[in-house]
């Protein structure tokens, strides 16, 4: 099992919102132990001299293997966190993404590899679920508040 830990520098992430019947797709945050603690939509880092709207796409095709369409201007979140002792620092581009049609289609899981070969389980999670007593955490920390605001606002 790899052991992650966040990196000593601040980083520039883009993750993408995906909901299949209100449901959001994320992927499982294991602790040292191989628990899950909690769980964090998909996405990545934005590398040098890439735009965020480029990263995002590029995530979830190295990713998922499929070309996503952005359908939402991005909210912008600061992330501070702790990790197994270790503080990482985010600053967060978040937007909702569509996928082709078909897509993961009775899927309840999709099963990946990040490029360190790290494997991944990401699945569909309804937001009540969530950041409770004995459920898993959604990261970042407050994204389940910000998410609640905007899907009742737009309802």
């Amino acid at each position: 099992m790899t052991t992650w830990r966040p990196h000593p520098h601040i980083r520039v992430v883009a993750i993408g919102l995906h909901w299949r019947g209100g449901r959001l797709l994320a992927a499982e945050v294991r602790d040292d132990g191989g628990r899950i603690k909690g769980v964090r939509p998909l996405g990545g880092e934005i590398e040098f001299g890439e735009s965020w709207r480029a990263a995002l796409l590029r995530e979830f095709d190295e990713e998922l293997g499929i070309d996503v369409t952005i359908i939402s201007e991005p909210l912008v979140l600061e992330n501070i966190f702790v990790h197994e002792g270790s503080t990482g620092h985010e600053v967060m581009f978040v937007c909702e993404v569509e996928f082709p049609d078909g897509a993961f289609a009775g899927q309840d899981r999709i099963d990946f590899r990040e490029d360190n070969g790290e494997e991944i389980v990401a699945r569909w999670f309804d937001l009540a679920d969530l950041d409770i007593d004995g459920g898993p955490n959604l990261y970042p920390t407050g994204l389940k508040d910000v998410l609640r605001g905007q899907r009742s606002g737009s309802s």
